[in-house]
């Protein structure tokens, strides 16, 4: 079923492009919007901590292109089972648009193998982060608190 093993998302943004790539690489803007997760992303790696300083993810970064293009592996280490799945992959493609606002669109593929991982990220998964994204780029403030 390709709405499991591939899910596209795309939310538009007001922010630049720049505001966006930070916000989805550096754990001081991560904090507020990837359920409480301080996530750094550099051109090698994805490093997600939990709260409690627990690893939550860490996987290569395929491509890392700012303020564009970033593709990086998945694997959800929170969870026991979701962490024997093999590693999917997240995309995240970034374009500039009229009037201050930029299309984001996030792909989430690789999931064949991985049918809890594409369960937990399906739907309200991934559309909860990005509507939180969206809110804090737009408000200063986190959708949740």
């Amino acid at each position: 079923m390709s709405a499991t093993t591939t899910q596209a998302f795309t939310i538009f943004i007001r922010a630049t492009p720049e505001q966006i790539w930070d916000a989805i690489t550096r754990p001081e803007f991560t904090v507020g919007y990837f359920h409480g997760s301080r996530i750094t992303i550099t051109p090698e790696r994805r490093a997600s901590l939990a709260p409690d300083g627990s690893v939550r993810g860490d996987t290569a970064v395929e491509v890392f292109d700012p303020p564009r293009r970033l593709v990086h592996g998945w694997r959800s280490l929170y969870d026991p089972a979701m962490a024997q799945e093999p590693e999917s992959r997240v995309a995240w493609e970034i374009e500039p648009g009229d009037s201050g606002v930029c299309k984001l669109t996030l792909t989430h593929d690789r999931l064949e193998g991985a049918p809890r991982t594409a369960q937990e990220v399906s739907g309200a998964g991934w559309m909860g982060v990005l509507s939180g994204l969206k809110t804090l780029l737009e408000t200063g403030q986190p959708l949740y608190r």
